[in-house]
């Protein structure tokens, strides 16, 4: 990896433990693999305030509402730019997720993204469709995979593709990569 690093975060669902647990690893990383970015994309956006005050972990925040963030105010989509590519963000659940990829391909082309980072399903994946690369992170809160509670890690160099690492945050809060999440 030797590009800027995006933590990417979905699907908490209240579970501060092992979010605090993330933003602790994180903080730790050796200076070459330092998170400045963080994509936040829904069910649980107050839990981050919660664990971030908790860990004093702070970074360049990219927040997207989920179908339970209920009084929430933020987007349900954002797009930005980061380490030379561009990200279209989602939760999934208005994107209809479960019947495909189709609408949050076209949501991402219409932006003009060469990247999708969608939530909602609980589940990590990994694949370029028509260009466009997919990712989910998976959940940390309410993992619906036998990976269990997952987030992701994505390398994003101008010019290279994104390089995706998925990290599974076991039982005690431990952290180890995961190895076999690719779509």
């Amino acid at each position: 990896m030797d590009g800027q690093k995006l933590l990417a975060l979905s699907d908490t669902h209240g579970d501060i433990y092992a979010l605090k647990a993330v933003f602790e690893w994180a903080q730790n990383r050796k200076q070459d693999e330092r998170i400045t970015a963080t994509a936040f994309l829904g069910d649980g956006a107050l839990d981050l305030q919660r664990a971030a005050a908790a860990t004093g972990f702070f970074c360049n925040w990219k927040l997207v509402r989920g179908n339970n963030d209920y009084d929430s105010d933020l987007p349900d989509t954002a797009v930005f730019d980061f380490g030379g590519h561009r990200f279209f963000l989602c939760h999934g659940h208005r994107h209809a997720l479960y019947n495909g990829y189709h609408a949050i391909i076209a949501a991402a082309r219409k932006s003009e993204a060469d990247a999708a980072l969608f939530g909602h399903a609980h589940v990590p994946y990994h694949k370029t469709v028509n260009g466009i690369t997919l990712i989910n992170p998976g959940s940390i809160g309410m993992p619906r995979s036998r990976a269990g509670s997952t987030f992701a890690v994505i390398d994003c160099a101008a010019r290279k593709p994104l390089e995706v690492v998925f990290w599974e945050i076991g039982s005690t809060g431990k952290i180890r990569e995961l190895k076999a999440a690719r779509g």
